[in-house]
């Protein structure tokens, strides 16, 4: 029964963080055990938002020894990103175990991510130009508040709320997904892929790589292939509703766009507003009204319907 959310500011840049923070958090009762976002700012030229984290919340429960691990974990992080010429030029600590990077970097960006991730407990959240993605364990005011979101200012985001069901609760299992290593694709689901192991290993016989076992991050792979193999975010939309097998509403957020779309049987609920400035989509209304409180018309998109909307 999770939720996810979506908003996009078609005449510039809004307080993208404070108003996701207000949607997910309308959205608790949907997905108590996490929720993420994917928000999208102005990007600034040849530099990229290097988002990971090297540690599991549960992690710090273990001990005085996890502290030391994580502070050499993160040197070696440090360590491989310079050894690949890669120039760090602003660094926040997000929480104890979550790091925001701001890099410029010209190389191969499959290499950097692979080099990353093969120190323990490393994994790579996003790289992204406009796209960042924070995700942990706690309902939205409190992963807000703890990633400092509320002050973020852009153009589009996309949000969950995490009701674990065959997966763990932890960061790693929680939505968005991003799709390693394409840059400002990001994707969240509510529903069920039955085909996910057969397309999942056919991803994977191409190059792909996953980091968990959860469906919903085949959608991002899926889609990010697509793109990469020249097809339109409508077209790869369009497509995955013959490809994919299950009942399933997602929305997919690229650099510079947002897209949505229902499953044939449209079991899964979406509730959409549109005007001429903003679009916002949500599982509820009620996320909807959070920010935008005057009167308004919503509506239910139809099933196999598919939407793109661009900043």
């Amino acid at each position: 029964m999770c939720g996810i959310a979506g908003l996009i500011h078609r005449d510039g840049a809004g307080a993208i963080g404070n108003e996701m923070t207000s949607m997910l958090q309308a959205l608790k009762h949907r997905g108590p055990d996490s929720t993420g976002f994917a928000i999208y700012g102005t990007p600034e030229p040849d530099e990229y938002i290097l988002r990971f984290k090297v540690a599991e919340q549960e992690d710090l429960a273990s001990g005085f020894k996890i502290h030391d691990e994580i502070k050499e974990r993160r040197a070696t992080v440090d360590e491989r990103l310079k050894s690949l010429g890669v120039k760090v030029t602003e660094q926040e600590d997000a929480t104890e175990y979550a790091f925001r990077y701001e890099i410029k970097f010209d190389g191969d960006m499959k290499k950097l991510a692979d080099y990353v991730e093969d120190v323990e407990g490393a994994e790579i959240l996003s790289i992204g130009t406009a796209l960042e993605l924070i995700k942990d364990l706690g309902d939205a005011s409190v992963v807000s508040g703890d990633y400092d979101l509320d002050e973020f200012k852009g153009t589009h985001g996309i949000g969950h709320t995490r009701m674990a069901t065959e997966s763990d609760v932890d960061i790693r299992s929680a939505h968005p997904y991003w799709a390693y290593p394409y840059n400002d694709i990001a994707v969240v689901h509510n529903g069920q892929i039955t085909n996910y192991w057969i397309m999942r290993r056919e991803m994977e016989r191409k190059g792909h790589r996953f980091m968990s076992s959860c469906d919903s991050e085949l959608l991002a792979v899926y889609t990010a292939h697509n793109l990469a193999e020249g097809a339109s975010l409508e077209d790869s939309l369009k497509s995955s509703i013959k490809d994919i097998d299950g009942v399933f509403t997602y929305l997919v957020a690229t650099g510079d766009a947002l897209g949505l779309a229902k499953d044939t049987m449209a079991a899964k609920p979406m509730v959409l507003y549109e005007s001429d400035n903003l679009v916002a989509l949500a599982s509820e209304e009620v996320a909807i009204r959070s920010v935008i409180p005057h009167e308004i018309d919503t509506w239910d998109p139809y099933d196999e319907e598919v939407r793109v909307w661009r900043t």
